[in-house]
């Protein structure tokens, strides 16, 4: 695709900002947890029938295709999440999300779109838009994915599983992004592993309860739970060799009702991330294999009950795929705001559309972030603790230019693939 091909689809984009900007702040306003993004699927599968799409609704739940044909040529597929979490949002912005809703727990939760999505989808949105007005200038199919549920690890595997590529094939490769804590027009690529597996656990320790002040007649599960959040700590520390990489957390813990009631149980719950298959499989085995030996060590009455309740896979891009892309982006943007991505500790399950069908994937983080107060605080060495990241409360990319390099990358990344007319 030429630069003079790609100019001609992207140049409408200037007149549809406001409009960008419009959905952006409706869906921030209005965010909605996995699996429940009703109102925001109504709205984009509304906008991609005006544009022209063949839309499909319903897939996996709360998922939305479109589907644009436009003579022979390879089929490029377009994917974005949709879904927001159970945070309180704390940005102090005019358009912040108040909104309330009922969480896994059945309990009412705040939510805000702590990750992006709601910019994601707006960067799908109107790349799907410019991609239908621009056809002159390319031919082939357009596959437009709009998925529920990332944050649960599940949607795109549900969405495949409902028959997502069943209306209209098997795409040549598979595109997708994320908003990130970097400099806003910055765009970052990287060949191979990019995001890390996850893997979270849910671990019942057992105990044997009884009164505060007989300590001896019990099995204390706080106590055990206490050696088992510290021994967890030795498996990256001694386990997994310095030139590899992992992370171990106890992220919750709940143990007891009173100060002077020791419980019968304790509950935890791990989330291991790692970037190598084998490195994974050993860090899991360690976890298991510490539990039950704390368990027996502490004489538990019955061995402990270890559930696997997510995983994500490893996001691993296609090389010679993002080769071609990265050359494309670097023509497009320059290489002062074109580079190399660093590897990232999150996880995604974007990897599952290419997955399933045996395609190149490609998937690239652009930066959200005020550029200047980005580059002086990693100048500082302050950038952990000044800028927030995606899940803070905090979490806010700016507009400008963030709306627009969201929307040319899937531009241009399309195009990349397509054929020319």
């Amino acid at each position: 695709m030429t630069p003079q091909r790609r100019a001609a689809v992207l140049a409408p984009l200037e007149s549809k900002l406001a409009d960008l900007e419009a959905l952006y702040l409706d869906l921030h306003r209005n965010p909605e947890l996995s699996f429940a993004e009703t109102r925001t699927a109504a709205e984009l599968a509304r906008r991609l029938e005006a544009s022209g799409y063949e839309v499909h609704t319903g897939i996996g739940g709360t998922g939305v295709l479109g589907v644009l044909h436009n003579g022979t040529g390879p089929t490029v597929l377009l994917r974005a999440d949709i879904d927001a979490l159970p945070v309180e949002e704390k940005t102090g912005l005019e358009y912040a999300s108040t909104v309330r809703a009922t969480g896994d727990d059945d309990t009412e939760v705040p939510v805000m779109h702590a990750c992006g999505h709601d910019m994601h989808a707006t960067w799908l949105s109107g790349a799907a838009d410019l991609l239908a007005a621009g056809r002159s200038e390319w031919s082939g199919t357009v596959l437009v994915v709009f998925q529920p549920g990332e944050e649960k690890g599940i949607g795109a595997a549900r969405m495949v599983a409902d028959g997502v590529f069943s209306h209209a094939g098997k795409p040549d490769v598979v595109l997708g992004q994320h908003v990130v804590p970097g400099p806003a027009g910055w765009v970052l690529t990287r060949p191979g592993v990019l995001m890390a597996a996850t893997d979270a656990l849910r671990i019942t320790l057992h105990g044997k309860g009884g009164h505060g002040s007989r300590p001896e007649t019990t099995v204390d599960p706080a106590v055990l739970a206490a050696s088992v959040v510290l021994r967890l700590q030795t498996i990256v520390s001694r386990e997994v060799s310095a030139t590899e990489s992992a992370v171990v957390t106890v992220g919750s813990v709940h143990v007891g009702t009173a100060h002077n009631i020791i419980a019968d149980h304790a509950t935890l719950e791990v989330n291991i991330r790692t970037f190598d298959e084998q490195v994974r499989a050993r860090v899991v085995t360690a976890v298991e294999r510490i539990v039950h030996g704390e368990a027996v060590t502490a004489g538990s009455p019955k061995s402990p009950d270890i559930e696997h309740i997510g995983t994500f896979p490893v996001t691993s891009n296609d090389e010679a795929a993002t080769a071609a892309l990265s050359a494309a982006f670097g023509e497009h943007f320059g290489p002062e705001r074109s580079m190399e991505a660093p590897l990232v500790t999150g996880s995604e399950d974007f990897s599952e559309f290419g997955r399933a069908v045996g395609v190149p994937s490609v998937f690239w983080l652009v930066g959200g972030m005020d550029a200047e107060k980005v580059i002086a605080a990693m100048t500082a060495g302050r950038f952990e603790s000044d800028i927030p990241s995606n899940h803070s409360p905090l979490f806010a990319p700016v507009l400008h230019p963030t709306l627009s390099t969201g929307v040319e990358t899937l531009v241009v990344g399309a195009l990349q693939w397509l054929a020319a007319r």
